[in-house]
């Protein structure tokens, strides 16, 4: 359990601790997927471009006068199929990859909604007016917002 979860005060208990590590767990899984993605983007992106550059340096300049020549250059170079396989390659990654990034932010979207919907239950009492203290130590050291539901 994270050090400032663990050293929160008697008022929230155990329980309650458990439920914000696992938020804690599940949003640095979600950042830790959305960044691979966005390096995965980025990745394909530049891979598509330099295919492209490729394609018009190597192929289209020199046979520009002959379709049926650029058609010819194009069979004719073997890395084509390279290129065709990283690239594509990249690109189904990238879908898998965004399609994690999905899953992993509507689990922790759910579960920072649940301890919103729950809050009036897991701080009774005179617990209720310092739950303001976790709810802005998880924004400061977390980035969670627990003050509202909405992203």
């Amino acid at each position: 359990m994270d050090e400032h979860i663990k050293n929160l005060d008697n008022w929230t208990d155990e329980a309650t601790k458990q439920m914000l590590q696992n938020v804690v767990k599940r949003k640095r899984k979600f950042d830790k997927f959305e960044k691979r993605h966005l390096i995965f983007l980025w990745l394909t992106i530049l891979s598509f471009t330099f295919y492209g550059i490729f394609l018009y340096t190597k192929i289209y300049m020199p046979y520009s006068y002959s379709a049926s020549m650029i058609f010819s250059a194009f069979l004719s170079n073997s890395y084509n199929v390279y290129f065709i396989v990283v690239s594509f390659s990249l690109y189904g990654y990238l879908t898998v990859l965004k399609k994690k990034v999905d899953k992993y932010e509507k689990e922790y979207h759910a579960l920072r909604c649940e301890i919103i919907d729950k809050a009036p239950d897991l701080w009774k009492g005179e617990a209720w007016d310092k739950r303001h203290i976790v709810f802005e130590m998880m924004k400061k050291q977390y980035d969670i917002n627990l003050y509202h539901e909405n992203k």
